[in-house]
């Protein structure tokens, strides 16, 4: 696939989806029993080998914690700031970025339980204003948590730096104060990525940033207020919350963006404004509260079972770095051959890459954050090209969910038809 001129593919290559991409993967569909077996017992030993691994192959700082049946191991490698070699800790707060999408999903789906919202009443109902007309008639709640909305992303147009193969727009939004109806408008005002309901979705930070305006239309109160004491609270989380400014409170580490060679040495933006990414990237957790989170949500303490039904119905859906995610409402979809289904969501935004999987059972779990993200040199047609952090995450991955030094998740088919392949130019959040 040929790019375009003057613009550039911005691949996250420390999530499960795009790992695939970033390696050259390619497997077939497993039959209906090729997941049945379960994965091998963690082994500490190998964990902890796993994520000196990742140190090792560039990344500063790496660390997680991964649960299996009742059993609960935590870990870190490298260091949390470069210029003081102060370490990394297991125990640290991340951005967790587009992890909040299911902590937002689930909110939602609580209004739907009580009636206040239908999944598959128009979105202009409860928002004329900022979705008018007949788009607001055909456009659905549903299609907003499923991103089949075909509302485009507003990240280009928010950083439009990023379509010039530039960072500087990363910089002048540090602290920028941006309200949601303005980038909601940004992102209505570009071409559609298609029609509403298509079967085949389009990722769009836009759908998430009305699905907070929604929740505060019902609720009455801000989203990150009602996310924090119907989701956060209720499920027991101790560390995770929205800031309420550019500073993450509490021990965590500084968060180094590479921005694929154009920054170099890799600059840290742990002191952010997050004002552009709230209900949709805006989170900040530990990944003992990302764990217990799955853990709680996908037993149905969170949510009722008909509703959790309702998040795992997926469908095939194009991330921003032009790969395909299996994705329900708020939900990614990983089946591995041999090890199992897991459900979860991973996130990268200015320095921090961070995803949370839970087998489908309950037994297995992973979370595991790092603070660096886009660390891939690009070739002459700005495609990121494979990097030794690609294979080491891999086997960290491995390890942790199965037990195995391979992490070879089933890709998503790429449908006959459908949206345009070609990537925007903005991070996969």
């Amino acid at each position: 696939m040929k790019l375009r001129s003057k613009k550039i593919r911005l691949v996250l290559c420390a999530g499960v989806a795009a790992l695939t991409a970033c390696v050259g993967t390619v497997a077939a569909a497993p039959g209906p029993d090729a997941a049945t077996s379960g994965p091998a017992r963690v082994d500490p030993g190998k964990l902890r080998s796993a994520m000196d691994g990742v140190h090792r192959a560039g990344v500063p700082g790496v660390f997680g914690e991964v649960r299996d049946a009742g059993r609960t191991w935590r870990g870190a490698s490298g260091v949390a700031d470069l210029a003081t070699g102060r370490p990394v800790d297991a125990g640290m707060r991340q951005r967790v970025a587009s992890i909040t999408k299911t902590f937002t999903a689930a909110a939602v789906m609580q209004q739907v339980e009580r009636g206040r919202i239908e999944l598959d009443a128009p979105v202009g109902d409860h928002l004329p204003d900022l979705v008018p007309g007949e788009r607001g008639k055909r456009i659905t709640v549903r299609m907003l948590l499923n991103n089949t909305s075909g509302i485009p992303d507003y990240i280009p147009y928010a950083f439009p730096s990023l379509q010039e193969n530039s960072p500087r727009s990363l910089d002048d939004n540090r602290f920028r104060e941006f309200r949601p109806a303005e980038l909601i408008a940004l992102g209505l005002a570009a071409p559609p990525t298609g029609e509403p309901g298509g079967p085949v979705g389009v990722y769009s930070n836009t759908n998430w940033l009305l699905l907070g305006q929604l929740l505060e239309r019902v609720t009455g109160t801000t989203a990150e207020r009602y996310i924090t004491r119907h989701v956060i609270e209720r499920a027991g989380l101790r560390h995770t919350g929205f800031p309420d400014g550019p500073r993450i409170d509490g021990p965590h580490p500084r968060m180094y963006e590479a921005m694929f060679g154009l920054l170099d040495p890799p600059r840290d933006y742990s002191v952010y404004g997050m004002s552009w990414a709230m209900t949709g990237a805006g989170l900040v957790a530990t990944m003992e509260d990302l764990n217990r989170f799955y853990a709680e949500l996908l037993g149905g303490r969170i949510v009722g079972r008909a509703s959790l039904a309702e998040m795992q119905r997926t469908i095939p859906v194009r991330a921003l770095d032009g790969t395909m995610i299996d994705y329900g409402l708020g939900l990614h979809k990983v089946v591995v051959p041999g090890c199992g289904t897991f459900w979860g969501h991973d996130g990268s935004l200015w320095g921090a890459g961070t995803i949370s999987l839970t087998r489908a059972d309950g037994r297995r779990q992973m979370s595991v954050a790092v603070n660096l993200q886009r660390w891939n040199e690009r070739d002459s047609e700005g495609i990121p090209q494979p990097h030794p952090i690609d294979g080491a995450l891999r086997t960290l991955y491995g390890r942790a969910l199965c037990g195995t030094d391979t992490f070879e998740p089933v890709p998503v088919p790429v449908p006959v038809s459908g949206p345009a392949s070609e990537p925007v130019p903005a991070t996969a959040l």
